[in-house]
């Protein structure tokens, strides 16, 4: 279910772009990705909204990093510290420390689109495997 990640090319250069912009891009990254797994089920269109909003929301992005913290290197994790001490703001609904894990995956996520497309194949992968 990669194969739209496997042939990009890295784009630009993603450590002059903020966390903040990074987890932004990540997170619509992430909600493609989730969209292109539930477009062959067979569901009205609010049941598949339904099913991708349960995988992008922040609970469920906090778990998958749970899920490849043990596959980053320094420099990634470095980055997701970053981004989670950026975040000061958190939406009355949700868990502070999940919300900014939240957005650590998706700083990851938006970085990886730019900087290393194969290797953010992999962690899909990996994350579908799980």
């Amino acid at each position: 279910m990669n194969y739209w990640i496997e042939n990009l090319v890295p784009h630009g250069i993603p450590e002059e772009i903020g966390v903040i912009q990074l987890a932004w891009l990540g997170d619509s990254v992430w909600e493609l990705h989730q969209r292109l797994r539930h477009v062959h089920i067979p569901l009205n269109s609010k049941d598949l909204h339904l099913s991708v909003v349960n995988e992008v929301k922040a609970q469920a992005q906090s778990k998958s990093l749970d899920e490849i913290e043990h596959l980053l290197n320094l420099y990634e994790l470095n980055l997701i510290k970053r981004a989670r001490n950026k975040i000061k703001r958190f939406p009355k609904s949700s868990d502070p420390a999940v919300y900014s894990r939240a957005t650590g995956f998706e700083t990851l996520i938006g970085w990886l689109f730019l900087k290393d497309p194969k290797r953010l194949s992999i962690i899909f992968e990996y994350l579908e495997c799980k």
